[in-house]
């Protein structure tokens, strides 16, 4: 029998949207002022915003790379500007061979696992750094399976490297629960923390979310049926570890290790740039704070002691892939938003890293208190 390959993604769309219910009220007004810093820094004093020299960098990438990269946004369109942003400090921006042996894994997000074989990833973000020496790997992990069973398999992966990249400094990069994965791994592995220099959260559960507590494991284990799928229900812990007490009750009672450099890219889209298919949730996030993704609040997304990176103006599933560049009857449904500058995005995440870990001067800016 042949499966058509839309009906599959019509499906499984469907049931990334059951994974949250639906609502008809509307958010409060989206802001662009103080309010959103004074939030983040009620919970995490002191942090350090390198919003100035990560623009600097971004508008660099995209203006030099411009139209060769796929989704060319401005980049007064691709990163928002809210409350009072450190000025960019005018320091040249390295677009050359990247200076230091990195090994950067990415560990990917909720039902990433399950929706991977219906896409036609091009892997364009990690094929885009590589010609600056950038080596990137993907850290596989459970779709639909708990922290503490994802964390084993990044220590897993990170056991199992070859003697080649025994030495090699690992940077990690998480999106959504993939981010929260990665904090367990670090906590309970020295094996991982000891290897590890630098995490980033794109767009990560940190803090969990709200649309968490009413959605059943069940509704998400539904994506272990579809055809094709690439996950198994495994210890069904996925949906339970994202509710906000879960979560906060876990950062409060498992500090980060201090040798490892934190960083955070918070999405924070307009109205006109959240996906169809994300609007419902948008809109039950926004009777909270309608500074939201779609998935996650603003200040859910943020790592305690980490430097604050950038206000992206983008939903939760633009940060992911690029699901409207696989499957047409995504563009024109339900992942309508998902076009966004992702490659430039990677790449000028890992120049702003690599500076900071070299010690070089990053930002005149300030920190929040």
């Amino acid at each position: 029998m042949t499966v058509n390959i839309n009906s599959i993604g019509r499906l499984v769309s469907l049931l990334l949207v059951a994974l949250t219910q639906c609502a008809n009220s509307y958010p409060v007004p989206h802001t662009a002022d103080n309010t959103a810093l004074a939030l983040l820094s009620a919970d995490h004093a002191g942090i350090n915003d390198g919003r100035g020299r990560f623009r600097e960098i971004f508008c660099t990438v995209l203006e030099k790379r411009g139209n060769d990269l796929p989704d060319y946004r401005p980049c007064e369109e691709a990163l928002s500007k809210i409350g009072e942003e450190p000025p960019m400090p005018g320091n040249p921006v390295n677009l050359g061979h990247s200076k230091m042996n990195f090994l950067i894994g990415l560990v990917p997000g909720l039902a990433w696992q399950c929706v991977r074989k219906w896409l036609n990833e091009d892997n364009s973000a990690p094929l885009h750094v590589a010609q600056f020496g950038f080596d990137t790997r993907l850290f596989e992990v459970g779709g639909l399976t708990s922290p503490v069973t994802n964390a084993r398999q990044i220590r897993d992966y990170i056991t199992a490297l070859p003697a080649e990249d025994n030495q090699r400094p690992i940077i990690l990069i998480g999106h959504s629960k993939g981010t929260v994965d990665i904090l367990q791994a670090l906590v309970s592995y020295p094996e991982v923390r000891s290897r590890v220099v630098a995490v980033v959260s794109l767009a990560g559960a940190v803090g969990g979310s709200p649309l968490a507590e009413d959605t059943k494991q069940s509704t998400a284990n539904m994506l272990a049926h579809v055809p094709r799928s690439g996950c198994e229900t495994g210890d069904e812990g996925a949906m339970a570890s994202l509710h906000t007490e879960t979560r906060k009750n876990w950062l409060k009672n498992n500090p980060l290790p201090m040798n490892i450099r934190y960083f955070s890219v918070i999405t924070i889209p307009d109205r006109e740039h959240v996906s169809i298919g994300l609007r419902h949730e948008y809109k039950i996030l926004g009777e909270i704070d309608a500074r939201n993704d779609g998935q996650l609040l603003f200040y859910d997304q943020f790592i305690p002691g980490a430097t604050l990176l950038a206000f992206v103006n983008a939903d939760h599933w633009a940060m992911s892939i690029p699901v409207a560049r696989q499957l047409a009857i995504s563009q024109a449904t339900l992942a309508n938003k998902t076009d966004y500058p992702r490659e430039a995005l990677f790449e000028s995440i890992l120049r702003f890293v690599e500076e900071d870990l070299a010690g070089q001067p990053i930002s005149k800016g300030r920190h929040v208190e």
